[in-house]
């Protein structure tokens, strides 16, 4: 029996409930969401309504099994580099190990290189060891020290 060919293609609306059941697919994740649908939502649609952000589904044979949202950012530095932020990057738990987030990273590389970016930097949360292992297995490097300011 053959493997079915992913497909990467835009977010629509109705995808909304299953990305929010991506991200609460592992303990932190649950720790961080659970805000109500209609807030995912407002977030989903001022996203698309952004040309240099695009939320990416992955979908495997019908099965919606990964996201990622890609972010295009004009810069001046670095002689006017545009650069890609890579986020909100999920898999399906009982697909992990499987090449998927290898396929669906290499897609979004391609993308910000066709968009003219430069680089495509992603943060990840200092307790995800394994994605770090993972991302560092893709070529990036943790290069920078991050820094978050809550404004709750």
């Amino acid at each position: 029996m053959s493997v079915p060919e992913p497909v990467l293609r835009p977010a629509r609306r109705e995808d909304v409930p299953r990305i929010v059941a991506l991200f609460t697919d592992d303990e932190l994740g649950r720790s961080r969401e659970g805000a109500p649908l209609e807030t995912y939502l407002s977030a989903f649609d001022a996203i698309e309504a952004d040309r240099n952000n695009t939320v990416y589904v992955l979908d495997l044979d019908g099965e919606l099994s990964g996201c990622a949202q890609l972010t295009v950012i004009p810069g001046l530095g670095r002689r006017g580099m545009r650069h890609a932020q890579i986020e909100a990057v999920r898999v399906a738990s009982h697909l992990r190990g499987r090449g998927h987030g290898r396929w669906l990273i290499g897609r979004l590389v391609e993308m910000a290189r066709e968009k003219g970016c430069g680089m495509v930097q992603l943060t990840s949360d200092k307790r995800r060891t394994e994605a770090h292992r993972f991302y560092g297995s893709l070529g990036f490097v943790a290069s920078h020290e991050g820094f978050k300011l809550a404004l709750d």
